[in-house]
């Protein structure tokens, strides 16, 4: 297989984890309901907090917008590590010591329990204990490898300095977490998902939460109008699909990256490396019945900004080229994750005035330790009104001076991409061809254009029904991307991910606007 074939990419995207796993159904909500908690989202997040607190006796119910376990949970790299990074000095010197502490604490404690649910119920998920190495190739990552070390060492975290890796390459230099793993996450969070189902906590797919309304109680709306009113809301949506009054879209911006699975002649040697600078690689194996396979990650930009988002496949490619034998891509897949100002996730109570509504956010791609961390912050506080690790978690934290340049930069490139969007001149050739996505000009509208692979024109409206910025289209995915907050949509209008609530609108008059295409051309 040359790299031209290699690059030839035949069939769409698809994950590895969603392709090796079915895909169990749960019903739509279809009435009013009443429970104690709420739990907007299905991911990793919410069927893991809603584990952890219907052991509780609380009653629960679980609201999906599309299918759980598909998001970000089924498009991760699956690493369970508290090594993300360079983060511990990082921590410990815009933070304190003592947030450093907790950090590492939460991390450490995310891979035991883990291990320890997987056993406890039988669930056989390719756990598979590794070690997780950062190394670099730069002279300038030396000594800040070097203060990770001592950082991590001095947190109880068992890490070592290195001046070689197993990886077939010389470095310059690397850290080594030892007691680290990786397994198979939907293996792990879909028999968790049919326990607490089968015990009495109510899973609801394909019930979209557009509006909360605040009373006594929380009421949460679904898109077909139906109400759950709960004592207690947590907000595991990913990306928050409630804002007020928290405005976290001002604290979070999304970013996509991109994997490739390989077959290579060379088996791999173990353990999962990730480089400290950029461009950012990522390496671990995975068996499959198809053999083992090598996943290559990287290539990271913000969502909608990524001007031909195919070229990142490619890139990663031709790295794998550069040090394996590729006999083989089976799979490729890209996946978003957001990201904080501070490279610390928002989890506990979603403003410090709502006692009773959370919210877990902001993994910047460590979502596995994180995740379930995660859950096991909100059951202390929900529970115990308190938890050992929620100072360093806390949305609320007042960390202000060492994120304002980010917050500022994030909000600025905001603010760009909303004026650009209006602004920019719009496709002069409208010859669109077969699998090809163009913004046109449609009546005098700006307009999104995919011909799909049976020469059927799909147009819709590019402005996002979040807060109105102009859509791009992201050629590797087949989809429409906000460059402003990362809403997602399909060719034919529909969310892919949020924080969008509502589809685009469609334009029915495809009829005319392939006939002023053909008269264009």
């Amino acid at each position: 297989m040359n790299i031209d074939q290699q690059k030839n990419f035949t069939k769409p995207p698809h994950s590895y984890w969603m392709d090796s796993t079915p895909q169990p159904e749960y019903p739509t909500l279809q009435e009013d309901i009443q429970v104690d908690i709420a739990i907007i989202g299905g991911g990793f997040v919410g069927i893991s907090t809603a584990y952890m607190l219907h052991s509780q006796g609380l009653k629960t119910a679980i609201l999906e917008a599309d299918r759980i376990l598909q998001g970000t949970t089924g498009h991760t790299t699956a690493k369970i590590t508290s090594q993300h990074g360079l983060i511990y000095s990082k921590i410990k010197s815009q933070m304190s010591e003592e947030f450093a502490k907790q950090y590492a604490d939460a991390n450490e404690s995310a891979i035991k329990m883990i291990e320890k649910i997987a056993r406890e119920n039988n669930i056989e998920c390719d756990y598979v204990p590794q070690s997780a190495y950062v190394y670099t190739l730069q002279d300038w990552y030396i000594d800040k490898i070097n203060d990770e070390v001592k950082v991590a060492s001095s947190l109880g975290i068992k890490a070592t300095y290195l001046e070689e890796i197993p990886l077939p390459f010389p470095i310059k230099a690397a850290i080594r977490f030892d007691d680290q793993a990786q397994f198979h996450p939907r293996k792990f969070l879909l028999p968790l998902a049919e326990k607490i189902a089968a015990s009495g906590c109510q899973i609801f797919e394909q019930s979209r939460i557009v509006n909360i309304e605040e009373n006594d109680k929380y009421v949460l709306i679904t898109r077909d109008g139906k109400k759950v009113t709960a004592e207690k809301v947590i907000i595991a949506s990913h990306y928050p699909c409630y804002n007020k009054p928290a405005l976290y879209f001002t604290r979070l911006y999304p970013e996509r990256s991109y994997i490739v699975a390989i077959k290579a002649k060379e088996k791999y040697p173990g353990g999962m490396y990730i480089t400290a600078e950029e461009p950012g690689r990522s390496l671990r194996s995975q068996n499959s019945d198809q053999g083992e396979l090598i996943f290559v990650v990287g290539e990271h930009h913000k969502t909608g900004q990524g001007e031909d988002t195919v070229k990142h496949y490619e890139a990663l490619i031709d790295y794998a080229n550069e040090h394996f034998t590729v006999e083989n891509i089976p799979y490729r897949w890209s996946t978003q994750d957001c990201m904080t100002l501070d490279d610390v996730p928002y989890v506990g109570h979603f403003t410090s005035h709502t006692p009773n509504m959370y919210i877990a956010t902001g993994f910047g791609k460590w979502g596995m330790t994180n995740s379930i961390a995660s859950a096991m912050i909100l059951k202390d506080l929900i529970i115990k009104g308190e938890s050992p690790w929620q100072d360093v978690y806390n949305p609320s934290r007042q960390t202000i001076l060492a994120s304002a340049k980010n917050f500022i930069v994030e909000n600025l490139n905001v603010a760009q991409n909303l004026i650009n969007g209006k602004t920019q001149p719009l496709e002069h050739d409208t010859n669109i061809q077969k699998g090809e996505g163009k913004v046109i000009a449609a009546n005098g509208q700006r307009s999104g254009a995919y011909r799909d692979e049976q020469g059927t024109l799909h147009v819709i409206d590019t402005t996002c029904t979040h807060m109105g910025c102009e859509l791009n289209w992201n050629s590797a995915e087949k989809t429409w991307d906000c460059p402003c907050h990362g809403s997602r949509f399909t060719y034919e209008g529909d969310i892919v991910e949020g924080p969008a609530v509502n589809p685009l609108s469609v334009d029915k008059d495809v009829n005319t606007i392939e006939k002023l295409i053909k008269d264009d051309y």
